[in-house]
């Protein structure tokens, strides 16, 4: 399998994420929705501590296939609308490292469980 991050000159450049991903090869690997929890539900804490979390469960799946965080070519981000996005970001390289993939962020007015403040999903080509 060969991942190449696609980041055309024309276009903004961030060591944190790629414009584009192209694979070439492998199997894919469909992660639902992340939040902040461990086994007894959402964890207390700011949106820094359930976003470390939210990754940290991201890894467990990848794990569970032989894979970490390079074999991520896509992740979808939601947040509840009024949290900082710098401060996910911030959090996020405590766990996740620069580790460059296709990103899209929402911003939204609630998620699934209340005290839920981000959702996280992932593709991955294993």
């Amino acid at each position: 399998m060969t991942i190449t991050h696609i980041n055309p000159a024309t276009l903004h450049t961030n060591p944190a994420f790629s414009q584009g991903v192209l694979v070439e090869g492998g199997r894919t690997l469909y992660i639902g929705e992340q939040n902040g929890t461990d086994a007894d539900g959402i964890i207390s804490g700011d949106f820094a501590a359930q976003t470390r979390q939210a990754l940290q469960n991201v890894l467990a799946v990848l794990a569970e296939v032989g894979a970490d965080q390079t074999a991520v070519v896509k992740l979808t981000i939601y947040f509840r609308a009024g949290e900082s996005v710098q401060e996910g970001f911030a959090a996020s390289g405590d766990v996740w490292g620069m580790n460059p993939t296709a990103i899209t962020v929402i911003p939204v007015p609630a998620l699934g469980r209340p005290e839920a403040l981000v959702g996280i999903e992932a593709i991955a080509v294993v």
